[in-house]
């Protein structure tokens, strides 16, 4: 079992925008689903307000420290890092952290593996980030060209880090 962080960037690290992604490309989702498929994907509430539904065909693990759900079949509500490790011993697929800025941060030093998509624009009034040194500690494995511009970059750990 994988702990893999997944994210959409501008070229200035946004990555939202009033609770959405501020961009929309359609090889991005395809590639996202893709990817995530038959595994368990973990969002912070606000990202699973943005989403608005469970995502199909994945365990959808929200992390928040004092938000309520309303109770949906394939949807669990934890409240911290640690039960989710607990939790993810347990399961037979990888682990998807796919946002927002404050569960990429809970999951900080637990990440093994990033998948980043570079995004060719500039966000105005983006008000979410990466931060600048979020790969630090990893090394680039794998780029990819994918659609409308887009560049898909895998990283793993560095055995230093």
């Amino acid at each position: 079992m994988a702990v893999i962080g997944i994210v959409a960037v501008s070229q200035d690290l946004a990555i939202g925008k009033g609770g959405r992604l501020p961009w929309h490309y359609s090889s991005d989702l395809q590639f996202f689903k893709r990817t995530t498929l038959h595994n368990a994907v973990v969002m912070g509430s606000n990202t699973w307000r943005g989403i608005g539904k469970p995502l199909p065909q994945r365990l959808n693990i929200v992390l928040s420290r004092t938000a309520q759900i309303d109770d949906r079949p394939g949807v669990l509500l934890f409240r911290n890092t640690e039960e989710i490790m607990t939790l993810s011993e347990y399961l037979n697929c990888d682990l998807f952290i796919i946002g927002g800025e404050k569960t990429y941060q809970s999951f900080k030093g637990l990440i093994n593996r990033w998948i980043v998509t570079r995004v060719p624009i500039t966000v105005d009034d983006a008000d979410t980030f990466m931060p600048e040194d979020f790969l630090d500690g990893f090394e680039l494995l794998i780029t990819e060209e994918g659609d409308e511009g887009l560049t898909i970059k895998t990283y793993g750990r560095t055995s230093e880090s």
